[in-house]
């Protein structure tokens, strides 16, 4: 793990653990980061034509069951051969999402250009080349480590996928992207036991993207099922707070389960899911309260933007919630705001 290698130039926040080449000098810096590589990804070779003034930043997210790395680096090529399979091989497969020019992978026979917005899969345990196009502009991917051993899917199936594109707007491909692009920030807030739990819905999230790929979503247990099912209910709930008709009953029909089903899956969340809809109805009001750039908006029209339809309810809700009424929140965060502006 990154944040037991005591690599220079690494700095932790909470969980979150960020080295970067620049605190290296420039003629050992190449060598450095490919060192790092190994030993945060796998031992492969690597070769850049920037070799000389190479730039390179990773950000590691330390998960019960894998690991989440972003990298944003210098164009570079990358292969793994036979015999460094043979040396060490981890047995661990990698989901690659490319944020930032665009990355050639090969492997398995397989041949796949990713630009970005894409994603792939490649493993540790079969010979690699991977080429980061040059575009004047760095190259930036985020990795998700998933080892075999937590993969409920056996047989080598996976394998198949190996070095093609994989699709990612819809089902749960359309919620790991994010999922993977905003984990660190979201870690940095995190408690051990929540990022525990974060860490689990990724692979959970994973191994339903590769399952439904491979056509194999009934070899899957039913609590990867149910962990995958409420991180898309979770997700149509925060597409749709500012819909006043947004209730159990219409999340659960649109989702095609029962009320009682739904409540269920909610039992081992930290509240029912109406308090959630409300709780997240009231996070949005208070930040737009407190946005300067809103303060033409009235608090009536705040509250109904996000689907509370009586005035009353609202400001008792948003009371209980954060001890101030909206109007003492919104004049106290402008004040503070104009205070800053004129000292």
């Amino acid at each position: 793990m990154l944040k037991d290698a005591s690599w220079q130039g690494a700095a932790s926040a909470g969980p979150v653990v960020a080295v970067d080449a620049g605190s290296i000098p420039a003629p050992d810096r190449f060598g450095w980061w490919s060192d790092m590589v190994g030993h945060e990804v796998m031992p492969v070779s690597i070769r850049s034509a920037h070799s000389g003034r190479f730039q390179g930043r990773v950000e590691v997210v330390d998960l019960p069951y894998g690991q989440v790395s972003t990298f944003s680096n210098s164009p570079m090529t990358a292969h793994r051969s036979s015999l460094q399979i043979r040396r060490q091989d981890p047995e661990e497969y990698f989901l690659i999402l490319v944020r930032g020019s665009s990355i050639r992978l090969e492997q398995a026979r397989g041949i796949v250009c990713l630009g970005v917005g894409d994603m792939g899969l490649f493993s540790t345990s079969q010979p690699l080349a991977c080429e980061f196009h040059d575009r004047d502009q760095p190259v930036r991917v985020t990795l998700l480590r998933l080892p075999r051993a937590v993969l409920p899917l056996r047989g080598g199936g996976v394998d198949r996928l190996l070095a093609e594109s994989l699709p990612t707007s819809t089902g749960s491909a359309a919620l790991l992207g994010p999922y993977l692009a905003g984990l660190p920030d979201a870690a940095r807030a995190c408690a051990p036991a929540e990022l525990a739990r974060l860490g689990a819905i990724g692979v959970d999230l994973a191994t339903s993207f590769l399952a439904t790929r491979l056509g194999a979503q009934d070899a899957l247990p039913v609590e990867t099922r149910q962990t995958v099912l409420l991180a898309r209910i979770n997700a149509f709930i925060d597409h749709r707070l500012a819909d006043p008709e947004l209730r159990p009953a219409s999340i659960a029909a649109h989702h095609h389960i029962s009320v009682r089903t739904l409540h269920l899956l909610f039992r081992g969340e930290p509240e029912p899911v109406a308090a959630s809809i409300r709780r997240r109805r009231l996070e949005r009001c208070h930040a737009d309260l407190v946005n300067p750039a809103l303060r033409h908006r009235t608090i009536g029209e705040t509250a109904a933007r996000w689907g509370f339809r009586h005035p009353a309810d609202f400001s008792r809700a948003f009371r209980g919630l954060y001890g101030a009424s909206p109007s003492e929140v919104r004049a106290r965060a402008l004040d503070a705001k104009d205070a800053c502006a004129s000292g």
